[in-house]
């Protein structure tokens, strides 16, 4: 009878290692363009909102990143030019009734670059929108770079043309993120175990406890 708490221990590790052994592999980065907010002495924050609720106060930098990233905050991730307003909109005089709103357009680097395409020759660009009051970043950014292509979760796939295809796809083996979600970019794999693994998890440990109970109890 005292053996049984070591083999119910030992029973519960090997459970807890099979799961994690039939875990799916996770993603290495993810393709994408991602969404930033520029702040005073030009850095970059990683933006809270999508630019299609985003809605910048005049004077605001709005920056765009396209990149194979992992880490959402990344340096890698992040507009190469700096978040500097009068820099893009120093020369464009204010109007009556609009905003004025610069942005940062990354294109990237051709390693991240979707099979078969390059990011264009001036991989980095800037512009100025003049824009109503109310406008969003994305209709800042459209009214700048225009074609741009959605999908059907409104996230931010394509700027001027780039790329031709694909929409936050993950790199690597790994599963598919939701479409049913709604956000202005994919959210990057932590490295972490799902929530699912760790729900299984926990219910191996809590059966385990059960058992090593029921020995005590037995043992007495």
């Amino acid at each position: 009878m005292p053996r049984r708490r070591p083999v119910a221990l030992g029973l519960a590790l090997g459970i807890v290692l099979a799961v994690l052994a039939a875990a799916p592999a996770m993603a290495a980065g993810y393709r994408y363009w991602s969404f930033w907010d520029g702040s005073d002495g030009g850095q970059w924050s990683y933006a809270t909102q999508g630019p299609s609720t985003a809605r910048p106060a005049d004077g605001s930098v709005q920056g765009f990143r396209f990149s194979v990233s992992k880490d959402a905050a990344a340096e890698t991730a992040r507009p190469r030019a700096a978040a500097d307003f009068e820099a893009v909109c120093g020369a464009t005089a204010p109007a009556e009734g609009r905003k004025r709103v610069a942005l940062v357009i990354d294109f990237g680097v051709p390693s991240d670059a979707p099979a078969g395409e390059a990011p264009p020759q001036d991989a980095a660009r800037t512009a100025c929108a003049q824009v109503p009051p109310d406008a969003t970043a994305a209709e800042a950014l459209a009214s700048a770079a225009k074609p741009l292509r959605y999908n059907s979760a409104a996230l931010l796939c394509g700027i001027s043309g780039y790329p031709k295809q694909g929409c936050g796809e993950p790199m690597a083996d790994a599963p598919a993120p939701s479409t049913s979600s709604k956000a202005a970019a994919p959210a990057p794999d932590d490295g972490g175990p799902s929530a699912g693994l760790l729900a299984g998890i926990a219910a191996v440990a809590a059966l385990a406890a059960a058992g090593i109970w029921q020995s005590r109890r037995r043992t007495r």
